[in-house]
């Protein structure tokens, strides 16, 4: 009996150090997301919240790696190189649906990629400096007919949501301006900053912070509707220049052939972390209004907006391929 016992007693030691070493295993799992954008812009911001919060709820460790450039095709073709292990996801903004309409890149949206989650949507604005003389989007219009190439637009990108806005307004508003690209929206408002451009299509919560203490003017958004923290911005469909109602989406993508159980783990993470009260309002500090759509709804929706922006690509006339 003694022997039994203590065969026993050896079975449960090896079984805990087994659920010991899992455990171990499971909270040591290195994530990392990749993020075709610089430090400091709306999609890393929301990448470094997300991170934050899934490392402390569900234990893994996030890595945020940062890999800008070439309007998001550096990040998002090393994503497609990375191994569909679970271990490597790619945050998508508009640029990973606007890129087929306009350049090459060494993979295919609806074939390189899984859909794991939209984590969040937010309008674009139009900004100048507090102190520019442009008070609306009509005052810089006519600066642009009164001075054709002298007002300088600038964004993120180039060929990014934001330049696409850009040359919408260009062509509907029949002004001619100087489009200077920097790798981001941040650096674009520096250059603003500095005066060395005129205006900066941006994306909201890169420029929240400065819209509010007001060394900022937001001239226009392109949303549906006005947003609630900038109640005397309209919309650029109110304007009467053109009617373009696109927001900002942001989202989770992973390499093709991830293992549907892994897939099945990430949306779980990023659900949870987006639906944390403690998460809620840093969410609304920023300007951004979750979602939560996962898997092939999401698919699906990019798809139809791969579609809606090669649309207006080929009407607005911007370079192609």
């Amino acid at each position: 009996m003694k022997v039994l016992g203590r065969i026993r007693g050896a079975i449960a030691l090896a079984a805990g150090l087994l659920l010991l070493l899992a455990g171990h295993s499971a909270s040591a799992q290195t994530t990392k997301i990749i993020v075709p954008y610089p430090p400091g812009s709306g999609p890393d911001i929301l990448s470094r919240m997300m991170a934050e919060q899934i490392g402390k709820a569900q234990g893994p460790t996030m890595v945020i790696e940062n890999r800008p450039g070439g309007g998001t095709l550096i990040g998002t073709e090393a994503a497609a190189r990375a191994a569909p292990d679970g271990n490597t996801v790619l945050l998508v903004a508009n640029s990973f649906v606007v890129n087929p309409a306009l350049k090459k890149g060494n993979y295919d949206v609806s074939k390189s990629f899984e859909p794991v989650c939209y984590l969040a949507a937010t309008p674009m604005v139009l900004v100048v400096q507090g102190s520019s003389p442009y008070k609306t989007l009509d005052d810089l219009v006519a600066a642009a007919r009164e001075k054709p190439g002298e007002i300088v637009f600038s964004s993120g990108g180039p060929a990014s949501s934001l330049h696409v806005a850009i040359e919408v307004l260009r062509r509907a508003a029949n002004i001619t301006i100087t489009y200077v690209p920097y790798p981001g929206t941040a650096p674009s408002i520096n250059a603003l900053m500095g005066g060395h451009v005129t205006a900066v299509w941006a994306d909201y919560p890169t420029v929240v912070s400065q819209l509010k203490a007001g060394t900022l003017r937001g001239l226009v958004t392109t949303s549906a509707e006005r947003v609630d923290a900038l109640p005397d911005v309209p919309t650029l469909s109110e304007t009467g220049i053109v009617k373009y109602e696109i927001d900002i989406f942001y989202g989770l993508v992973a390499p093709a052939k991830t293992p549907p159980e892994r897939l099945k783990q990430l949306t779980g993470w990023f659900s949870a972390a987006l639906k944390a009260p403690d998460v809620q309002p840093k969410l609304a500090r920023q300007g951004l209004f979750p979602v939560g759509m996962c898997g092939a709804p999401f698919g699906e929706f990019m798809q139809k907006h791969v579609a809606e922006y090669g649309r207006i690509i080929k009407e607005s006339g911007i370079g192609g391929k």
